[in-house]
């Protein structure tokens, strides 16, 4: 079998033969369509046993993380797609990102563009993040955009299984399973790259696991982050352990504290206005950044539409993104 797809399950009676039809609907075939069942309560169990073109596992409640490695654990495909119970995809998603694999050798997962499936006045942050991953597309891109946001929709992706059985499969502990599985697979070198199209509809149901699960809060994303962040900048910083910080609001701070627990040492802050913190390190406007070949700049400014107005400066000032800045959140 060339492509397993892996499809966790849990309570989805409501979406999950949607799904399943999305997938029969593949102009790629055949697929081995893996759906692990973790402890359902409602009709779905009962509606899966009525599918006999899935291999279907059924487990006790114990979480995605089990649910995902049990689904990898049974999967014979060299390529390895996720699905979720609550989304849908384009027929020709497995072909074309099947097709990407084979034709880019050097790229290990492959992605698309989303659509997003939900109100985009009530959930307009979540939409604001799939527009934001759907300019990511080459493997630059991606690379070096990836301490700011996860920049995958976790339902589609397909990777190659010899990712998992090299660098190690979904870990389980208090932060996003699929963040830190990208940014472990990429910290061991491992390129990523996109289909440019829309191939998935993500949707955003109100009892989305992102949504109600505390792994995903802003600072489960952000302490993953900082130990990944941490990792490159010891590679990629000439200057390493210091570096400038664009932003010196609470939560900029708050936050940096844990890149200083990490041995990272921070020389200036960067804002708009003059601060006096309660701190001795000194807080400079753009201006005064010394040149670019004496230092890094490590942008932290989460808020929306900062970085499109921070980027040209330091591209301007000569700084290059990847030798000697880079953009986090």
């Amino acid at each position: 079998m060339k492509v397993s797809v892996v499809m966790p399950v849990y309570n989805a009676e409501g979406t999950v033969l949607q799904a399943l039809e999305s997938l029969r609907a593949q102009s790629f075939q055949p697929l081995e369509v893996i759906v692990v069942n973790d402890g359902s309560t409602d009709g779905t169990m009962e509606l899966l046993h009525q599918q006999p073109d899935i291999k279907l596992l059924d487990h006790s409640h114990r979480g995605i993380v089990p649910a995902l490695n049990d689904g990898l654990a049974a999967a014979s495909g060299g390529y390895i797609a996720r699905m979720d119970a609550d989304d849908s995809c384009h027929s020709e998603r497995i072909e074309l990102q099947t097709s990407f694999l084979d034709a880019f050798p050097d790229i290990g997962i492959v992605g698309c563009r989303v659509a997003f499936g939900g109100d985009r006045e009530k959930q307009a942050g979540y939409a604001a993040h799939v527009d934001w991953m759907n300019t990511l597309l080459d493997p630059d891109e991606i690379a070096l955009n990836r301490f700011i946001e996860s920049p995958f929709a976790h339902p589609s992706i397909m990777f190659r299984r010899d990712l998992f059985e090299q660098f190690g499969a979904y870990r389980d502990g208090p932060f996003p399973e699929d963040y830190e599985l990208w940014l472990r697979w990429m910290a061991n070198g491992v390129k990523a790259g996109k289909v440019d199209q829309e191939l998935v509809t993500w949707n955003d149901p109100p009892d989305r696991l992102s949504r109600t699960d505390k792994r995903y809060s802003i600072d489960a994303f952000y302490e993953t982050k900082a130990q990944y962040l941490c990792q490159w900048l010891q590679k990629n910083n000439p200057h390493h352990p210091d570096v400038i910080v664009w932003g010196a609001g609470r939560v900029t701070r708050k936050r940096v504290a844990i890149l200083e627990q990490y041995g990272i040492r921070i020389m200036q802050y960067v804002d708009i206005k003059k601060r006096q913190l309660n701190c001795r390190t000194p807080v400079i406007q753009s201006d005064e950044i010394p040149d670019s070949e004496t230092c890094f700049v490590l942008s932290m400014v989460g808020k929306r539409g900062a970085r499109e107005l921070i980027r040209p400066i330091l591209h301007d000032r000569g700084f290059l993104e990847g030798k000697n800045c880079i953009f986090a959140a």
